[in-house]
C-alpha cells in the first residue's frame, strides 16, 4: 500500500461554493471529545477529510477555549473590596519589615542621654496679681542611697504598687500599655502603662511632657537601658528619683519627711505608704489632706495585698500591719508665713484642674501669676493677728494652743480668689486651714436650704409656699414630718424652744428644728443638688441627703464655702473660682488655662436670681439683728451667717458685701497629734461662736480690704412677698405646729422686737430686728442663740445652732443684760432656774 493518503486530490482540491445556506458550523465550535474523525468524514459532512478546509481555524478556537477555561472569573460587587490572601500576606510581611527597620533605626539613633534637669531642678516663681513676687520654690530635698540602704520591705512595696513583674519582664510591657490606653479611652481614668524602667527613664533622663517625641525616646532608651544595666541598678535609680510629696525626691528624703527614719529602717507599713504616695504624692498625704484619708488607705491596702500575692509578705503578717500615720510636716524655710500656704493652694489648683501634672510642676521653670492681691492678703493677716493671734495666751491657757484660723476672699463677679489665710506659719503648721476638708460647716449651710426652697418652689407639709415669712414650729426636738427614714428630732441650741416662728427669725437665731423640717419639705436630695450647684464639690465628705444636711455636718473647706457664698452674692450665677491669671514656661511659652478653652468658662446660673437675692435679704437680717451683728463693723451693707461644728471644734462666719465674699473659720486642733479639739475656754471665752471672733475677723478684713472703694448697696430682686414682714406673735394654732410653745419660746414682746416685725429698708433689710444696737459680739456664755429675755437692753445673741447631737439643761435669762465691748460676754442680773450663766460646763453641740 502506498504511504500517500488516498483520495488526495479530493481532500485538498478547492471546491466551488455551494448554493444555498452554509451548514451550521456550531458543531465544529463545540467542545472536542478528543476523538479523531473517521477518514472521509469531518465536521462539514461526509467526504470532509482531516486536512480539509476549516481544520486550522477549528484548532485555534480550541486553544482559546482552553485558555478561557483556565482564567478565574472576575470579582464583582463587594468581593472586589476583600483583599486576597496574597495581598494580606504581602502587607503583613511588608509592615513587619518596615517596623523592624524603624526599630533598628531608632535603636541605633537614640542614645542614652545624660541626666536631665530633674537632678538640677529649677524654681517656680509665684507672683501676686500686680507682678510682685509672692514666693519662689526650688530647694530640692534629695539624698541618694544605694539599694542596700533601702529596706527590702520598702523595695517590695514599691514593686507591688508600680510593677510587680519588674524582675521577670522586659523594659516594655505592651499588654500594660494597651490596657492603660483602653482604660483611658473608656473613661476609667487616665492610667499609666509604663514599667518601672520607663518611669525611671522619664524621671532621670527625659521629662514629664506628654508628647509623642518624648514617649518614642522613652521607648528606645528603656530598651537600651534594660540591656546595659541590671534590674537592681534600675530599681535603685527609680527609688532615688521618684517624687513623694513634701518636696521630697527619693525614698531616703521621703522616709525622713514622713517618718523621721532612714530608708533602711522603713517598716512594711511605712514602705507601703510611701509606695502608695507615688500614685498621687500630695493627694494621699493624710496630714495635708485628711479628707483624702479613705483614698490613701485604699491604695495602702492595695499595696499590701499585692505584696501578699507576690509572696513577699505572708497573710498572717499582713493582717498585723496597722496604718502608720505620718508625722506632722514642716514647710520649707523659704516658704514661711503665708507664702507656703499660697503656693500649696495654687499648686493644688493647677494639678486638680489638669493644667499641669504634679511631676511636671515640680520640675520647675514656670512663672505663675496668681489672682491674689497683696494689699488684701496683708489685710487678712492683720485682721487675724489683731482679733485672734495677739490675744492668745498659750502659756496659761492650754486651749489657746489649739486655735487655728483659715479664711478666703473671692470677687463674686469674677470668681477670682483675692486673698487667703492658711494658718499661723507654713513652717510651723503645714496644713492649709483654708483648703482642708475635715471640719463641719455647721449652720453656715442653712442658707443653701432656703435658696433651694425658693429655687424649687417648695412648700410645707400642709401646702404653704416657703418664704421668709412662712411660719414653722421651732419647738426643741420636734420630730420632722414627711421623712421616710428613721425618726429625726434635732435639738436646738441649749435645748431652746421657740414655738411658732417665721423663717426669717429662725434664720436669725439659727433654729435647728425649723431648718431640719425645711430640708425635708424641699427634699434632702434637692438640697444637696443646690449646694453642689452653688459651688460645693459633689464629693464633699458627709454631704448626705438626709434631714441633718440642713445643720451642716458636711466638711467643706473654707474655700469651698467662699465659692458657694460668692454665687449667692453674684445673684445666683456661679463660676468656678480661679487662683491663676497667667503661666509662662521659661519666660516665653504660655500655658493654656481653663477659662481660655474654646468652650469658654463654666459660668452658669446655679439658682435663680430670685432665689439668691431672697436668701441675701435673709442673711442681711442675720447681720442687722441676728447672730452676725459683729459684721456690722465692716461699715458696709453685708449679709452673712454664723455656724458652729459639733463639739465646738470650729466656728464659722460666711458673709459678703456686693463686692467681696469672704468666709472665716476658727478651728481647734492639737498641734502635736493633729486631732480635732473643742475650743471651750480658748481666748478666755467659755465658747467660741461664729458671731464672735470669726465675724470680728471678717469685719476688720472687709473694712480694710475695701477701703477707698465706693460703698455699694445690694440690688435685689426678691421673691414675691419677701419684703413684707410677718410676725406670728402669740399664735399657737399654726397648721405645721406639733406642740405648744413653752416658757422658753419667743413671744414677740421682747424689747427690739425679737420675733416681731419691723419696717423693711429699700433693699429688703429689717433693721435692728430682735435687738437694739449696743454690743456687736458679746453674749452670755453658754446662752442660746436668741434665747428669750425679759427687758433686755443692748443685748445681742451671737450663738447659733450647733451641728451634732446631745442633751443639756438650759434655762431662761430673766434679768437684764448690759452691753459691752466686742469681746465682752455680758452680765446678767438674775436667772430663772438652772440657767447657762450658773455653773457653766462645756457641753456637746446639737443638731
Amino acid at each position: 500500500m502506498s504511504d500517500e493518503p488516498q483520495q488526495r486530490s479530493q481532500g485538498w482540491a478547492p471546491r466551488e461554493p455551494e448554493a444555498g445556506p452554509r451548514p451550521n458550523p456550531s458543531p465544529a465550535a463545540g467542545p472536542q471529545t478528543g476523538r479523531r474523525s473517521e477518514p472521509g468524514t469531518g465536521p462539514d459532512g461526509p467526504g470532509a477529510a482531516p486536512g480539509g478546509p476549516g481544520a486550522r481555524p477549528n484548532q485555534k478556537q480550541t486553544a482559546q477555549q482552553k485558555r478561557k477555561r483556565k482564567q478565574r472569573p472576575k470579582r464583582t460587587g463587594l468581593r472586589r473590596l476583600v483583599p486576597t490572601w496574597r495581598m494580606v500576606l504581602g502587607t503583613v510581611l511588608g509592615t513587619a519589615l518596615l517596623l523592624v527597620g524603624l526599630f533598628a533605626l531608632g535603636y541605633f539613633l537614640v542614645r542614652i542621654p545624660s541626666a536631665n534637669a530633674a537632678a538640677i531642678k529649677q524654681s517656680n516663681v509665684f507672683l501676686y496679681a500686680d507682678g510682685s513676687q509672692l514666693a519662689r520654690d526650688g530647694d530640692v530635698n534629695r539624698e541618694n542611697v544605694t539599694l542596700e540602704h533601702i529596706s527590702k520591705d520598702a523595695q517590695h512595696a514599691t514593686l507591688a504598687a508600680e510593677d510587680r513583674d519588674f524582675y521577670s519582664e522586659s523594659a516594655i510591657d505592651p499588654k500594660a500599655m494597651i490596657r492603660a490606653g483602653w482604660n483611658t479611652v473608656t473613661g476609667k481614668g487616665r492610667q499609666s502603662g509604663s514599667t518601672i524602667t520607663q518611669q525611671y527613664v522619664k524621671n532621670y533622663y527625659l521629662g514629664q511632657e506628654q508628647t509623642v517625641t518624648r514617649k518614642v525616646k522613652e521607648f528606645f532608651i528603656s530598651v537600651k537601658l534594660d540591656r546595659e544595666k541590671s534590674k537592681d541598678d534600675i530599681l535603685e535609680g527609680y527609688l532615688n528619683t521618684s517624687y513623694y510629696g513634701r518636696n521630697a525626691y527619693g525614698i531616703q528624703a521621703a522616709a525622713q519627711a514622713y517618718y523621721g527614719v532612714n530608708a533602711r529602717n522603713l517598716t512594711v507599713g511605712q514602705g507601703a505608704y510611701l509606695a502608695a504616695l507615688l500614685n498621687a504624692p500630695s493627694e494621699y498625704d493624710v496630714i495635708a489632706h485628711p479628707e483624702n484619708r479613705a483614698g490613701a488607705l485604699a491604695r495602702w491596702n492595695y499595696v499590701l495585698d499585692g505584696m501578699v500575692k507576690q509572696k513577699w509578705l505572708t497573710r498572717a503578717a499582713r493582717d498585723h500591719v496597722s496604718f502608720p500615720t505620718p508625722r506632722q510636716a514642716r514647710g520649707s524655710a523659704g516658704l514661711s508665713g503665708q507664702r507656703g500656704y499660697l503656693v500649696q493652694a495654687v499648686t493644688a489648683y493647677l494639678t486638680s484642674n489638669g493644667i499641669l501634672d504634679e511631676d511636671t510642676l515640680t520640675r520647675g521653670g514656670y512663672r505663675i501669676t496668681t489672682t491674689l492681691q497683696k494689699s488684701k492678703q496683708d489685710a487678712f493677716v492683720e485682721a487675724v493677728n489683731d482679733q485672734v493671734t495677739d490675744r492668745l495666751d498659750k502659756e496659761n491657757r492650754k486651749a489657746d494652743t489649739y486655735v487655728r484660723a483659715g479664711g478666703v476672699a473671692i470677687d463674686p463677679s469674677s470668681g477670682k480668689v483675692l486673698a487667703m489665710y492658711g494658718g499661723i506659719d507654713y513652717t510651723k503648721q503645714y496644713v492649709n486651714n483654708a483648703t482642708r476638708r475635715d471640719y463641719q460647716v455647721g449652720s453656715t449651710f442653712k442658707p443653701f436650704v432656703f435658696a433651694s426652697a425658693v429655687q424649687n418652689g417648695a412648700q410645707t407639709q400642709d401646702g404653704r409656699d416657703i418664704t421668709p415669712n412662712t411660719v414653722y414650729d421651732g419647738t426643741d426636738q420636734r420630730p420632722v414630718r414627711g421623712w421616710n427614714g428613721s425618726t429625726y428630732a434635732p435639738e436646738n441650741e441649749d435645748g431652746e424652744s421657740y414655738g411658732n416662728i417665721s423663717v426669717r427669725t429662725a434664720t436669725d437665731r439659727s433654729v435647728n428644728s425649723v431648718y431640719a423640717q425645711m430640708a425635708v419639705d424641699v427634699g434632702p436630695t434637692t438640697v444637696k443638688k443646690t449646694a453642689v450647684a452653688l459651688g460645693l464639690p459633689a464629693g464633699t465628705p458627709d454631704l448626705t441627703a438626709s434631714p441633718s444636711i440642713a445643720l451642716g455636718p458636711a466638711t467643706a473647706s473654707v474655700l469651698d464655702m467662699a465659692e458657694a457664698y460668692a454665687t449667692l452674692a453674684n445673684h445666683g450665677r456661679h463660676g468656678p473660682y480661679t487662683l491663676v491669671e497667667k503661666i509662662t514656661k521659661d519666660g516665653s511659652e504660655n500655658v493654656k488655662l481653663p477659662a481660655q478653652d474654646d468652650e469658654g468658662s463654666a459660668d452658669r446660673q446655679a439658682v435663680s436670681r430670685e432665689a439668691a437675692d431672697t436668701t441675701t435679704s435673709m442673711l442681711q437680717s442675720v447681720v442687722d439683728g441676728g447672730t452676725g451683728q459683729a459684721a456690722q463693723n465692716a461699715g458696709r451693707p453685708a449679709a452673712g451667717k454664723t455656724g458652729t461644728a459639733e463639739e465646738d471644734t470650729a466656728a464659722w462666719f460666711a458673709g459678703y458685701t456686693p463686692d467681696l465674699a469672704t468666709v472665716v473659720a476658727v478651728m481647734g486642733q492639737d498641734p502635736d497629734t493633729g486631732a480635732h479639739k473643742s475650743l471651750y475656754g480658748a481666748l478666755g471665752q467659755a465658747r467660741i461662736n461664729g458671731g464672735g471672733y470669726p465675724a470680728q475677723i471678717w469685719a476688720q478684713f472687709t473694712r480694710n480690704a475695701l477701703e477707698g472703694t465706693e460703698v455699694s448697696d445690694f440690688d435685689l430682686e426678691l421673691q414675691p412677698g419677701a419684703e413684707e414682714m410677718y410676725d406670728p406673735g402669740d399664735e399657737t394654732d399654726d397648721p405645721d405646729a406639733t406642740g405648744q410653745q413653752n416658757d422658753g419660746g419667743t413671744d414677740g414682746e421682747e424689747v427690739g422686737g425679737a420675733g416681731g416685725s419691723a419696717p423693711a429698708t429699700p433693699n429688703g433689710r429689717s433693721p435692728g430686728q430682735s435687738h437694739t444696737p449696743g454690743r456687736t459680739d458679746g453674749h452670755t456664755p453658754g446662752h442660746t442663740d436668741g434665747g428669750t429675755t425679759a427687758g433686755t437692753t443692748g443685748g445681742t445673741p451671737t450663738d447659733e445652732g450647733t451641728t451634732g447631737t446631745g442633751t443639756t439643761t438650759g434655762g431662761t435669762s430673766a434679768g437684764t443684760t448690759t452691753g459691752g465691748d466686742p469681746t465682752d460676754t455680758g452680765t446678767t442680773g438674775s436667772t430663772a432656774g438652772q440657767g447657762p450663766l450658773s455653773g457653766l460646763t462645756p457641753r456637746k453641740g446639737r443638731h
